[in-house]
């Protein structure tokens, strides 16, 4: 919960000459109410391979007050709009035509940012002082060999003629103004000290410690779970309500449109399509590509967790011991599971000290006592927070962790054998029999081999064919996975990010394995490509009989796919059972506080659940 306290503006330090030179009448806006008005801009970028129009006649126009959501697939121009708004496109892109009218006071004047120099006096005074960016990735946005505090109080020193002394106090204030913990402590953190929900909370503060009239949030919230998500979502709405700040919001998740959209752009291969309040758009679209947009959004009375309620608390308060797991009663499996996970305990050191002396300071458990089935033929699926161990228990499965203790009970139907117990020598056999899918389609895929040497190189190494024998089975693969047999020979940047998933699925598959485990394999992609790989993965399992450890945050993939779903937090099995069971009676505290804070893909259910926080009791 934010701190209530009266903000102050902070004058400005005065404008260019160059801002004033680029004033246009107001009769020019398209609305009266207009703080942005974008009208046909065209930003290009020339490439060894042609000309290609990212934002292409584009216009829209952002009302004073309000949030509006810009919606569309990887490369359809939304980003690529919002920094031509500022003038930071990347090389080699350029702003070839349009206008951005920009109105910072509802009585100002009129300004055309379209007009002024990308390196100039004049936008440097309406970036970051009336314009106010957040980005998608804070780690890479964020300078790794400066504090969080010195980076946030540089937007001050451009923007405002304050001292030093009130510069750092006001920067500590931001920071609890954004709800990060110990403020006068965490200001001098560097960015690999602080979470991922932590180090986005610190991006907020620095694109608002100006006061900016008008924020761009360009996915701010894409790689985080949905707890993390959910409280960055209700801190935007929080610090607009209270800075009556209008808001451009860029997304591909449309959960996040409805929950918090007040207008609505949809885009596509660099136009615009559609443009309309979030009801019309959510349950009127006129335009085709909208329509096939929500198609792919899961059912969306699947994503409520209860019926809604016209009286409805803003927040639930529940509590449960963490060491205990509730296990939801149904019938045993028919037959021995493919895995056994029992007692499962994955602990590292932290060590200090120099190069030549190093010793160990404390040990950390990331997987603590976890002990679970994944029958053959099914998909069990492993959600929770990030850092909760979910991904460390993957990788323990797929032994490039040895566990501290614990059994890995690999059966195959005639032998059984502990992986967990097995050398590196030992393990050859089952590394292709277990296999993974990988979040990052594009980092996972190294870029110096062609798709043939990618998805062939399994069997190279496990000397299960070369040569023809070899071209052929890559070939075939390719053509199950849904891409033509001459895309061998290209590298993986011709790809798209759907396209290379489905060759990283390739190569996990190319074996023949009998268990995949996938982490967050879908988490990086746009809902439309989301769900041609999510019926692909059902597709090879029906054909191959394969059984899935499915990796996630996303609650409403696991709950459209999984048969079972294990629910983790801090390193501990809170809950497991059948989807339909977890999902619909939830019965530990931390697995309701989960589901409730997954957005509703309906603007018309927006507020009609209580957001439940878990708090677990100290004896935990």
């Amino acid at each position: 919960m934010l701190r209530s306290r009266r903000r102050r503006r902070m004058a400005p330090v005065r404008a260019p000459r160059e801002l004033a030179a680029v004033a246009v009448p107001a009769e020019e806006l398209s609305e009266p109410d207009a703080i942005l008005d974008v009208q046909n801009l065209r930003t290009t970028f020339r490439t060894d391979a042609g000309v290609v129009h990212a934002v292409d006649d584009v216009s829209l126009t952002v009302r004073r007050g309000r949030t509006t959501c810009i919606v569309g697939e990887s490369g359809s121009g939304k980003s690529a709009t919002a920094r031509s708004i500022i003038q930071v496109v990347d090389n080699p892109g350029l702003v070839e035509g349009g206008r951005i009218l920009f109105r910072a006071d509802p009585d100002g004047p009129v300004h055309d940012l379209a007009a002024l120099s990308a390196t100039g006096d004049g936008i440097r005074s309406v970036r970051g002082g009336q314009i106010g960016l957040v980005f998608q990735e804070p780690m890479s946005a964020l300078s790794p060999v400066h504090t969080i505090g010195n980076q946030i109080a540089e937007v001050l020193q451009l923007h405002t003629d304050l001292d030093p002394k009130a510069i750092r106090e006001r920067v500590i204030a931001e920071l609890e103004a954004v709800g990060i913990p110990r403020a006068a402590e965490r200001v001098d953190s560097y960015t690999f000290q602080l979470s991922g929900g932590m180090r986005q909370r610190a991006m907020i503060a620095m694109a608002l410690i100006a006061r900016p009239a008008l924020l761009i949030a360009d996915e701010p919230t894409t790689a985080l779970d949905v707890t993390t998500q959910a409280q960055i979502l209700d801190l935007l709405a929080e610090l607009k309500r209270e800075l009556s700040m209008t808001m451009v919001f860029i997304t591909h998740d449309l959960g996040v449109v409805a929950e918090i959209a007040d207008d609505v752009v949809v885009m596509r291969h660099g136009k615009v399509l559609e443009t309309g309040p979030v009801d019309q758009i959510f349950h009127d679209p006129q335009h085709l590509y909208t329509r096939e947009l929500l198609a792919s959004l899961p059912q969306r009375e699947e994503a409520v967790t209860g019926a809604p309620s016209d009286e409805v608390p803003e927040r639930v308060e529940v509590s449960d011991a963490v060491d205990t797991t509730v296990r939801h009663d149904d019938a045993a499996p028919s037959e021995t599971p493919l895995l056994s996970i029992e007692g499962l305990r994955m602990e590292f050191e932290s060590t200090s000290g120099t190069m030549f002396s190093r010793r160990t300071t404390s040990r950390i458990v990331a997987v603590n006592d976890v002990s679970l089935q994944i029958a053959r033929g099914t998909t069990l699926g492993l959600v929770g927070e990030s850092g909760c161990g979910k991904t460390t228990l993957g990788r323990c499965v797929m032994r490039a962790y040895r566990p501290t203790a614990g059994a890995l009970h690999y059966d195959d139907g005639e032998n059984a054998t502990d992986l967990a117990t097995l050398t590196t020598a030992q393990l050859r056999p089952y590394r292709r029999l277990v296999r993974m899918v990988f979040q990052d389609p594009y980092g996972s895929l190294n870029p110096r081999m062609t798709v043939r040497e990618v998805i062939g190189e399994p069997l190279r190494v496990a000397g299960i064919a070369q040569g023809s024998e070899l071209d052929d089975r890559v070939e075939s693969m390719l053509e199950r996975v849904g891409l033509r047999r001459d895309m061998a020979s290209r590298y993986p940047h011709a790809f798209s990010g759907g396209e290379r998933q489905r060759i990283g699925i390739a190569r996990a598959l190319i074996t023949e394995p009998r268990l995949v485990v996938a982490d967050e394999a879908v988490s990086a992609l746009d809902v439309s490509v989301r769900t041609q790989i999510l019926e692909l993965l059902a597709e090879l399992q029906d054909e191959l009989g394969l059984t899935y450890l499915f990796i996630s945050h996303d609650l409403s993939v696991v709950r459209k796919i999984c048969d079972r779903v294990a629910v983790m937090y801090y390193g501990n099995l809170v809950e497991e059972g059948p989807a339909a069971a977890v999902f619909d009676d939830p019965q530990h505290g931390y697995t309701q506080a989960l589901l409730s804070a997954v957005p509703v893909s309906d603007p018309r259910l927006r507020g009609t659940r209580p957001r439940v926080v878990y708090r677990p009791e100290e004896a935990a």
